[in-house]
């Protein structure tokens, strides 16, 4: 016997007995035959069976799941379904970049050289549709409100009055475009009045105003000549800067602000623009001499430069990557504004030191 206390209590057969250990298991009863020898009930019904002509009996075994088949050796190594990986493209539309930019090339030139006052109208067109950029972008990114209507109101009167009054014009006409945008937030609540005031002054400079320094340049006698001259070195200083950077470009020069400059690209800029200077200055300027073309190239290149620098400081704080996109391939007007407009009081300053202002 197990005096063990591990050992379990025997169980009688009955259904607690089938309960723990299964019906199929629970012993069969002992009977006589005839003879008097002693079989099993399973033994008694095979032999019943096997005189009825049926088969033997047996317990019947609970129906077990076929065995999964092996999966069939592959016939060659895995290959990578993924499809490659997209191929880099440009950021910009090339072919729309090109078009939309000989378009604008070409109405400029034929407002230049054909009716000085149409060229006014198309600076006041690019700045009332560049301060609408502005604006619109301060409010959705900022939250800042500069009042559009007194900005573009004057914004046209300050590019108007310095081609008819000279600076004189431009500085009173700006004056009085601050002090509408005063007056026009008044006509609002006054939460956030000094941030919008101060967004809508300094949007007051930065376009209209430096963009009336391009007229101004128009009002001289060889004014067309000079306007063109303005254009070919700030578009000669930002082609030498990406090519020379493109190519040679490896020390950044401001990568908090613009990450693919260099300052290889900008001694590029510095070498086209000065190049470019002295044959504009030497045979499209009346009065003009090449070395005063090196100068004025290096004061464009810096000064494009810088501009291209304010605005992309402008766009990441506004966490955008353009100001618009009225201008396919080129984004906005701002967009392309950038590099032009503190460039065009460093050009109608030296101009008008190196040969006048007539």
């Amino acid at each position: 016997m197990n005096d063990s206390p591990w050992a379990a209590e025997p169980v009688a057969a009955g259904p607690a007995y089938d309960a723990l250990v299964g019906p199929q298991t629970r012993p069969m009863p002992i009977v006589p035959d005839a003879a008097g020898r002693d079989f099993d009930d399973r033994e008694a019904r095979d032999r019943g069976a096997a005189a009825d002509g049926g088969p033997p009996f047996r317990a019947e075994m609970p129906p077990q799941e076929p065995m999964p088949s092996p999966p069939p050796p592959p016939s060659q190594a895995p290959q990578d379904a993924s499809p490659p990986p997209p191929k880099k493209r440009a950021g910009r539309d090339l072919r729309a970049a090109i078009g939309v930019g000989v378009g604008l090339g070409a109405v400029i030139f034929a407002s230049l050289f054909v009716v000085k006052a149409v060229f006014v109208g198309v600076i006041v067109v690019a700045v009332v549709v560049g301060l609408w950029e502005l604006t619109s972008r301060l409010q959705e990114k900022k939250g800042i409100k500069a009042p559009l209507v007194p900005l573009a109101v004057g914004g046209a009167a300050m590019v108007i009055a310095g081609y008819v009054r000279g600076p004189e014009g431009a500085w009173v006409a700006m004056a009085l475009t601050a002090l509408a945008v005063l007056v026009w937030r008044m006509t609002e609540p006054p939460e956030d009045y000094l941030k919008d005031v101060t967004a809508g002054v300094f949007a007051a400079f930065y376009v209209p105003f430096l963009a009336t320094f391009v007229a101004m340049l128009l009002t001289a006698d060889d004014g067309p000549q000079r306007v063109v001259t303005f254009l070919v070195l700030t578009v000669v200083s930002d082609t030498g800067a990406y090519a020379v950077g493109w190519r040679f470009g490896k020390t950044k020069l401001a990568p908090r602000i613009s990450p693919g400059k260099t300052r290889e690209g900008l001694f590029g800029a510095v070498a086209f623009a000065m190049v470019a200077g002295a044959l504009c200055m030497e045979f499209m300027i009346d009065g003009g001499a090449w070395w005063q073309g090196l100068l004025l190239g290096l004061a464009v290149a810096v000064s494009a430069t810088l501009g291209d620098l304010g605005e992309s400081m402008i766009k990441r704080d506004l966490g955008i990557k353009d100001m618009g996109t009225l201008l396919p391939g080129h984004g906005g007007i701002m967009d392309r504004l950038d590099s032009l407009l503190p460039t065009a009081p460093v050009v109608w300053l030296l101009l008008a030191a190196f040969v006048g202002t007539g």
